[in-house]
Protein backbone atom coordinates (compact mmCIF):
# COMPACT_ATOMS: atom_id res chain seq x y z
CA UNK A 1 0.00 0.00 0.00
CA UNK A 2 1.32 3.43 -0.94
CA UNK A 3 1.07 5.67 2.12
CA UNK A 4 2.40 8.69 0.23
CA UNK A 5 3.45 11.47 2.59
CA UNK A 6 1.04 10.34 5.29
CA UNK A 7 2.81 8.91 8.30
CA UNK A 8 1.24 9.75 11.67
CA UNK A 9 -1.61 7.82 13.28
CA UNK A 10 -4.35 9.70 15.13
CA UNK A 11 -6.14 7.77 17.90
CA UNK A 12 -9.26 9.28 19.43
CA UNK A 13 -9.39 8.32 23.12
CA UNK A 14 -12.93 8.50 24.42
CA UNK A 15 -13.28 9.48 28.07
CA UNK A 16 -15.80 8.99 30.83
CA UNK A 17 -15.57 11.24 33.87
CA UNK A 18 -12.09 12.40 32.85
CA UNK A 19 -10.66 8.91 32.35
CA UNK A 20 -9.78 7.33 29.00
CA UNK A 21 -11.73 4.13 28.37
CA UNK A 22 -9.74 0.90 28.29
CA UNK A 23 -11.19 0.03 24.90
CA UNK A 24 -9.86 3.33 23.56
CA UNK A 25 -6.42 2.85 25.07
CA UNK A 26 -6.21 -0.56 23.37
CA UNK A 27 -6.41 1.26 20.00
CA UNK A 28 -2.90 2.51 20.65
CA UNK A 29 -1.55 -1.01 20.05
CA UNK A 30 -2.71 -1.41 16.42
CA UNK A 31 -1.83 2.26 15.97
CA UNK A 32 1.78 1.43 16.92
CA UNK A 33 1.81 -1.42 14.40
CA UNK A 34 0.58 0.97 11.70
CA UNK A 35 3.17 3.60 12.65
CA UNK A 36 5.96 1.04 12.31
CA UNK A 37 4.95 0.58 8.66
CA UNK A 38 4.42 4.26 7.89
CA UNK A 39 7.40 5.56 9.85
CA UNK A 40 5.25 8.05 11.72
CA UNK A 41 4.17 8.80 15.27
CA UNK A 42 1.19 7.69 17.33
CA UNK A 43 -0.72 10.80 18.42
CA UNK A 44 -3.42 10.33 21.04
CA UNK A 45 -6.36 12.72 20.77
CA UNK A 46 -8.18 13.74 23.95
CA UNK A 47 -11.28 15.90 23.94
CA UNK A 48 -12.98 17.12 27.07
CA UNK A 49 -13.74 19.98 29.41
CA UNK A 50 -10.61 19.09 31.39
CA UNK A 51 -7.98 16.76 29.91
CA UNK A 52 -5.20 17.22 32.46
CA UNK A 53 -5.65 13.96 34.37
CA UNK A 54 -6.20 11.80 31.31
CA UNK A 55 -3.28 13.42 29.43
CA UNK A 56 -0.87 12.61 32.25
CA UNK A 57 -1.79 8.91 32.13
CA UNK A 58 -1.93 8.67 28.34
CA UNK A 59 1.35 10.48 27.60
CA UNK A 60 3.60 7.45 28.43
CA UNK A 61 1.56 5.31 25.99
CA UNK A 62 1.90 7.49 22.88
CA UNK A 63 4.44 9.62 21.03
CA UNK A 64 2.35 12.69 21.70
CA UNK A 65 -1.01 13.86 23.02
CA UNK A 66 -3.27 16.41 21.36
CA UNK A 67 -5.50 17.82 24.09
CA UNK A 68 -8.58 19.59 22.73
CA UNK A 69 -10.09 21.31 25.76
CA UNK A 70 -13.16 23.49 26.16
CA UNK A 71 -16.74 23.73 27.31
CA UNK A 72 -17.99 22.41 23.97
CA UNK A 73 -16.37 19.02 24.58
CA UNK A 74 -18.46 17.53 27.36
CA UNK A 75 -19.33 13.82 27.42
CA UNK A 76 -21.78 13.01 24.64
CA UNK A 77 -21.03 16.07 22.48
CA UNK A 78 -20.73 13.97 19.32
CA UNK A 79 -21.12 16.86 16.87
CA UNK A 80 -18.35 18.86 18.53
CA UNK A 81 -16.04 15.82 18.74
CA UNK A 82 -16.60 14.94 15.10
CA UNK A 83 -16.01 18.49 13.90
CA UNK A 84 -12.79 18.72 15.92
CA UNK A 85 -11.54 15.37 14.64
CA UNK A 86 -12.16 16.54 11.07
CA UNK A 87 -10.04 19.66 11.74
CA UNK A 88 -7.21 17.58 13.20
CA UNK A 89 -7.34 15.12 10.29
CA UNK A 90 -7.11 18.04 7.84
CA UNK A 91 -4.22 19.62 9.74
CA UNK A 92 -2.08 16.54 10.45
CA UNK A 93 -2.97 14.53 7.30
CA UNK A 94 -2.61 11.21 9.16
CA UNK A 95 -2.10 7.82 7.57
CA UNK A 96 -4.86 6.41 9.79
CA UNK A 97 -7.50 7.48 12.30
CA UNK A 98 -8.53 4.95 14.97
CA UNK A 99 -11.14 4.90 17.74
CA UNK A 100 -12.74 2.40 20.06
CA UNK A 101 -15.84 0.64 18.76
CA UNK A 102 -18.31 2.52 20.94
CA UNK A 103 -21.43 4.35 19.72
CA UNK A 104 -19.42 7.59 19.76
CA UNK A 105 -16.40 6.03 18.06
CA UNK A 106 -18.54 4.52 15.30
CA UNK A 107 -20.40 7.76 14.71
CA UNK A 108 -17.28 9.88 14.54
CA UNK A 109 -15.40 7.61 12.16
CA UNK A 110 -18.42 7.04 9.94
CA UNK A 111 -19.03 10.77 9.67
CA UNK A 112 -15.48 11.45 8.50
CA UNK A 113 -16.84 10.61 5.07
CA UNK A 114 -14.21 7.97 4.30
CA UNK A 115 -14.25 4.22 3.86
CA UNK A 116 -13.96 2.72 7.33
CA UNK A 117 -13.63 -0.59 9.15
CA UNK A 118 -15.92 -1.05 12.13
CA UNK A 119 -15.44 -3.41 15.10
CA UNK A 120 -12.06 -4.87 14.11
CA UNK A 121 -10.73 -7.65 16.34
CA UNK A 122 -7.31 -8.21 14.72
CA UNK A 123 -4.76 -6.53 12.46
CA UNK A 124 -2.51 -8.46 10.10
CA UNK A 125 -0.50 -7.44 7.07
CA UNK A 126 -0.31 -8.22 3.39
CA UNK A 127 3.04 -6.62 2.65
CA UNK A 128 2.55 -2.99 3.68
CA UNK A 129 -1.24 -3.21 3.43
CA UNK A 130 -3.19 -3.52 6.71
CA UNK A 131 -5.78 -6.30 6.82
CA UNK A 132 -8.48 -5.96 9.49
CA UNK A 133 -10.46 -8.92 10.84
CA UNK A 134 -14.13 -8.11 11.44
CA UNK A 135 -16.74 -10.51 12.96
CA UNK A 136 -19.95 -10.96 10.96
CA UNK A 137 -23.29 -12.70 11.61
CA UNK A 138 -23.02 -12.57 15.38
CA UNK A 139 -19.39 -13.64 15.35
CA UNK A 140 -19.95 -16.89 13.45
CA UNK A 141 -17.89 -15.61 10.50
CA UNK A 142 -14.58 -13.71 10.61
CA UNK A 143 -14.05 -11.55 7.54
CA UNK A 144 -10.79 -9.91 6.44
CA UNK A 145 -11.23 -6.34 5.21
CA UNK A 146 -8.81 -4.06 3.36
CA UNK A 147 -9.36 -0.31 3.13
CA UNK A 148 -7.23 1.32 0.45
CA UNK A 149 -8.38 4.92 0.94
CA UNK A 150 -6.30 7.36 2.98
CA UNK A 151 -6.44 7.94 5.80
CA UNK A 152 -7.33 4.41 6.88
CA UNK A 153 -10.20 4.72 9.36
CA UNK A 154 -11.12 1.96 11.81
CA UNK A 155 -12.73 1.22 15.16
CA UNK A 156 -11.50 -1.68 17.28
CA UNK A 157 -13.47 -3.92 19.61
CA UNK A 158 -12.76 -3.57 23.31
CA UNK A 159 -10.67 -6.47 24.60
CA UNK A 160 -9.40 -7.48 21.16
CA UNK A 161 -6.01 -5.78 21.60
CA UNK A 162 -3.79 -5.50 24.66
CA UNK A 163 -3.05 -2.07 26.07
CA UNK A 164 0.46 -0.86 25.17
CA UNK A 165 3.31 -0.85 27.64
CA UNK A 166 4.22 2.51 29.15
CA UNK A 167 7.37 4.19 27.92
CA UNK A 168 8.80 7.68 27.88
CA UNK A 169 6.03 10.23 28.13
CA UNK A 170 5.29 12.04 24.90
CA UNK A 171 4.63 15.80 24.85
CA UNK A 172 1.12 17.09 25.54
CA UNK A 173 0.08 19.74 23.02
CA UNK A 174 -2.91 21.96 23.94
CA UNK A 175 -5.20 22.47 20.97
CA UNK A 176 -7.71 25.33 20.75
CA UNK A 177 -10.64 24.59 18.48
CA UNK A 178 -13.73 26.76 18.84
CA UNK A 179 -16.72 24.80 17.58
CA UNK A 180 -18.89 26.90 15.23
CA UNK A 181 -22.56 27.03 16.14
CA UNK A 182 -23.70 25.55 12.83
CA UNK A 183 -21.58 22.41 13.43
CA UNK A 184 -23.68 21.40 16.42
CA UNK A 185 -26.98 19.82 15.39
CA UNK A 186 -27.76 17.95 18.62
CA UNK A 187 -27.14 18.92 22.23
CA UNK A 188 -27.25 16.55 25.19
CA UNK A 189 -30.04 17.64 27.54
CA UNK A 190 -29.79 14.75 29.99
CA UNK A 191 -27.59 11.66 30.30
CA UNK A 192 -29.14 8.45 31.65
CA UNK A 193 -26.84 5.62 32.64
CA UNK A 194 -27.71 2.39 30.85
CA UNK A 195 -27.53 -1.02 32.47
CA UNK A 196 -24.77 -2.04 30.04
CA UNK A 197 -22.63 0.85 31.32
CA UNK A 198 -22.91 -0.47 34.88
CA UNK A 199 -21.65 -3.91 33.77
CA UNK A 200 -18.00 -3.16 33.05
CA UNK A 201 -16.74 -6.46 31.67
CA UNK A 202 -13.95 -4.92 29.63
CA UNK A 203 -12.10 -3.46 32.62
CA UNK A 204 -12.81 -6.26 35.10
CA UNK A 205 -9.83 -8.02 36.67
CA UNK A 206 -11.96 -11.03 37.64
CA UNK A 207 -14.88 -12.45 35.66
CA UNK A 208 -17.03 -15.39 36.74
CA UNK A 209 -19.08 -16.65 33.80
CA UNK A 210 -22.04 -19.01 33.87
CA UNK A 211 -23.21 -21.11 30.96
CA UNK A 212 -26.06 -23.45 30.15
CA UNK A 213 -24.54 -26.04 32.50
CA UNK A 214 -25.68 -23.96 35.49
CA UNK A 215 -29.07 -25.53 34.87
CA UNK A 216 -31.40 -22.84 36.19
CA UNK A 217 -31.68 -19.22 37.24
CA UNK A 218 -31.60 -20.31 40.89
CA UNK A 219 -28.29 -22.11 40.41
CA UNK A 220 -26.94 -19.23 38.32
CA UNK A 221 -27.08 -17.25 41.57
CA UNK A 222 -23.97 -19.23 42.61
CA UNK A 223 -22.06 -17.50 39.80
CA UNK A 224 -23.21 -14.12 41.08
CA UNK A 225 -22.25 -15.05 44.64
CA UNK A 226 -18.75 -16.15 43.65
CA UNK A 227 -18.19 -13.05 41.53
CA UNK A 228 -19.24 -10.77 44.41
CA UNK A 229 -16.97 -12.67 46.82
CA UNK A 230 -13.97 -12.22 44.51
CA UNK A 231 -14.76 -8.58 43.76
CA UNK A 232 -15.36 -9.50 40.13
CA UNK A 233 -18.01 -9.14 37.46
CA UNK A 234 -20.60 -11.67 36.29
CA UNK A 235 -20.29 -12.94 32.72
CA UNK A 236 -22.61 -15.22 30.78
CA UNK A 237 -22.84 -17.23 27.59
CA UNK A 238 -25.60 -16.69 25.07
CA UNK A 239 -27.71 -19.72 26.20
CA UNK A 240 -27.73 -18.44 29.80
CA UNK A 241 -28.91 -15.05 28.58
CA UNK A 242 -31.53 -16.45 26.22
CA UNK A 243 -32.94 -18.49 29.12
CA UNK A 244 -33.41 -15.26 31.05
CA UNK A 245 -30.98 -15.98 33.88
CA UNK A 246 -29.14 -12.66 33.46
CA UNK A 247 -29.30 -9.59 31.22
CA UNK A 248 -27.59 -9.40 27.82
CA UNK A 249 -25.21 -6.77 29.18
CA UNK A 250 -23.25 -9.66 30.74
CA UNK A 251 -22.63 -11.60 27.52
CA UNK A 252 -19.06 -12.65 26.77
CA UNK A 253 -18.14 -13.76 23.25
CA UNK A 254 -18.01 -12.62 19.65
CA UNK A 255 -21.61 -11.38 19.80
CA UNK A 256 -21.05 -9.86 23.26
CA UNK A 257 -17.96 -8.43 24.91
CA UNK A 258 -14.37 -9.51 24.28
CA UNK A 259 -12.62 -9.60 27.65
CA UNK A 260 -9.13 -10.15 29.02
CA UNK A 261 -9.28 -10.30 32.83
CA UNK A 262 -6.47 -11.54 35.04
CA UNK A 263 -8.75 -14.38 36.25
CA UNK A 264 -11.60 -15.97 34.29
CA UNK A 265 -13.75 -18.68 35.90
CA UNK A 266 -16.02 -20.55 33.46
CA UNK A 267 -18.86 -22.36 35.22
CA UNK A 268 -20.88 -24.83 33.20
CA UNK A 269 -19.50 -23.35 29.97
CA UNK A 270 -19.00 -25.85 27.15
CA UNK A 271 -16.48 -23.73 25.26
CA UNK A 272 -18.11 -22.97 21.91
CA UNK A 273 -15.83 -21.14 19.48
CA UNK A 274 -17.90 -17.95 19.62
CA UNK A 275 -17.47 -17.80 23.39
CA UNK A 276 -13.83 -18.86 23.61
CA UNK A 277 -12.80 -16.23 21.07
CA UNK A 278 -14.22 -13.62 23.44
CA UNK A 279 -12.19 -14.67 26.50
CA UNK A 280 -9.06 -16.34 25.13
CA UNK A 281 -6.96 -13.32 26.14
CA UNK A 282 -7.61 -13.96 29.84
CA UNK A 283 -4.56 -14.29 32.06
CA UNK A 284 -5.61 -17.38 34.02
CA UNK A 285 -8.61 -19.56 33.20
CA UNK A 286 -10.40 -21.94 35.57
CA UNK A 287 -13.07 -24.16 33.99
CA UNK A 288 -15.71 -26.25 35.76
CA UNK A 289 -17.72 -28.72 33.71
CA UNK A 290 -19.03 -32.23 34.26
CA UNK A 291 -18.11 -33.21 30.68
CA UNK A 292 -14.40 -34.03 30.68
CA UNK A 293 -14.32 -33.64 26.89
CA UNK A 294 -15.76 -30.10 26.93
CA UNK A 295 -13.74 -27.79 24.61
CA UNK A 296 -13.40 -25.21 27.39
CA UNK A 297 -10.74 -27.43 28.99
CA UNK A 298 -8.53 -26.90 25.93
CA UNK A 299 -8.02 -23.24 26.92
CA UNK A 300 -8.16 -23.67 30.71
CA UNK A 301 -5.12 -23.45 32.99
CA UNK A 302 -7.03 -25.45 35.62
CA UNK A 303 -9.90 -27.78 34.80
CA UNK A 304 -12.34 -29.18 37.35
CA UNK A 305 -14.48 -32.08 36.14
CA UNK A 306 -17.62 -32.06 38.22
CA UNK A 307 -21.14 -30.77 38.73
CA UNK A 308 -20.97 -26.98 39.11
CA UNK A 309 -23.92 -27.08 41.50
CA UNK A 310 -21.72 -29.08 43.89
CA UNK A 311 -18.31 -27.57 43.10
CA UNK A 312 -19.23 -23.88 43.39
CA UNK A 313 -20.62 -24.06 46.97
CA UNK A 314 -17.36 -25.73 48.03
CA UNK A 315 -15.29 -23.04 46.31
CA UNK A 316 -17.38 -20.28 47.85
CA UNK A 317 -17.08 -21.74 51.34
CA UNK A 318 -13.31 -22.25 50.99
CA UNK A 319 -12.79 -18.67 49.78
CA UNK A 320 -14.92 -17.31 52.63
CA UNK A 321 -12.83 -19.19 55.16
CA UNK A 322 -9.54 -17.99 53.68
CA UNK A 323 -10.73 -14.38 53.59
CA UNK A 324 -11.77 -14.67 57.24
CA UNK A 325 -8.29 -15.80 58.36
Amino acid sequence: MDWGNRKDILVFLEQKDGKALNGALECLTPARALAQHTGGQVLAVLMGTDNAGAAEKVAPLADGVLAVTGGDYSDGAADAFTWALEQLAAQYEPAAVLAGNTPLGREMTARLGLGSVQDATALTWDGDTPVWTVPLYGGTVLNDVVVDTLPVVATTRSGAFAKPEAGQAGPVTPVELQVPADAVKVKVAQAVKELSEAVNLEEAKVIVTGGRGMGSKEQFALVEELAALLGGVVGATRPAIEDGWVSRAHQVGQSGKIVAPALYIACGVSGATQHVSGMSGSGYVVAINKDEDAPIFDVADVGIVGDVAKVLPLMIEEIRQRKAE
